[in-house]
């Protein structure tokens, strides 16, 4: 089976999802002001215990966690090339906080809900790929509390590694990391009942899209020519220039590559608009990004795939 037939009805579940949020809130059942709620069950609740199955489910090795050691770092590196490319490229109109949110939105993408059950679709027999996700997380992380909040606010003061580390994400794998380096596996009557949170990751996540867009304008979202450029370089640019960088990278497995082109190639993250928002930067262009490539990345992640 090709990875084109695996990946559409996949995405096209995605739009089933958002559907269904979009509609319990425009049927009353709903209210836009309770997806702050599902989100925070998704970040405390679901994520950890996604990451953690990822690395219940290897057995330690060298190689692997030298292989899962280098997709932190390589997957660092081109966020933080691809950010600076654009930032030299747009650097003239960075009066402006469009480009500014352009710059980071092209690059940070909803990699843990989207992406994680994703890959983990395509290569359903290499567990070795959900940890790919949870090192691309973790790099995010970096990003986003450093470079990504310099862009935001344009001031030193706002960045923080100390924020970068102390968040869900980051202590859950921090925590997960010695079970898989000592091999301790929890027994299966646990793992078992921590999986239905690992599956509702992306239904809740695209629900949570879909509530958000029952509030938001139609009219101006689909005319507003800035979300569909931001979308245009997240879902189509920005993973194509990712899978080059790594492409011609002498003793990178076709694996590896494989899932810095799938998980660069999800929507912007959620994380994009927490920032304009705490910042009080653009948050409107922000959300229109965010849902506008949530919308989108249906129709894109098939074509991309098509390289595979």
């Amino acid at each position: 089976m090709s990875y084109f037939s695996v990946v559409i009805p996949y995405v096209a579940w995605m739009l089933v999802y958002i559907l269904l949020g979009f509609a319990a809130v425009k049927a009353g059942w709903s209210e836009t002001a309770h997806a702050r709620s599902i989100s925070g069950i998704l970040v405390y609740i679901c994520a950890p215990a996604m990451f953690f199955r990822a690395f219940q489910r290897m057995t330690y090795s060298p190689e692997d966690f030298k292989r899962i050691g280098l997709f932190f770092v390589v997957t660092l590196a081109i966020q933080v090339v691809v950010i600076g490319l654009l930032c030299l490229l747009l650097r003239r109109k960075f009066a402006d906080a469009r480009y500014r949110v352009l710059s980071i939105a092209a690059a940070l993408g909803n990699v843990g809900f989207l992406g994680m059950p994703l890959v983990s679709v395509l290569f359903p027999d290499q567990p070795i790929v959900a940890c790919y996700s949870t090192m691309y997380v973790l790099s995010m992380n970096l990003v986003v509390f450093t470079l990504g909040v310099y862009l935001i606010t344009r001031d030193h003061k706002y960045m923080s590694l100390r924020a970068a580390v102390l968040n869900p994400t980051t202590l859950t794998i921090l925590f997960t990391l010695p079970f898989y380096f000592f091999n301790i596996h929890l027994p299966g009557v646990i793992l078992n009942n921590l999986e239905p949170l690992e599956r509702m990751t992306t239904p809740l996540c695209m629900m949570v899209l879909g509530m958000r867009l029952a509030a938001t304008d139609l009219k101006a979202l689909f005319t507003r020519p800035f979300a569909y450029i931001s979308s245009a370089m997240k879902l189509i640019v920005y993973p194509l220039a990712a899978y080059l960088l790594v492409y011609f990278v002498p003793g990178l497995d076709s694996t590896f590559k494989s899932c810095v082109l799938v998980l660069s190639a999800v929507p912007s993250g959620a994380i994009i608009l927490s920032l304009a928002e705490l910042h009080r930067c653009e948050q409107e262009n922000a959300a229109s990004v965010l849902l506008m490539s949530s919308m989108l990345c249906a129709f894109t992640i098939p074509l991309v795939l098509l390289i595979l």
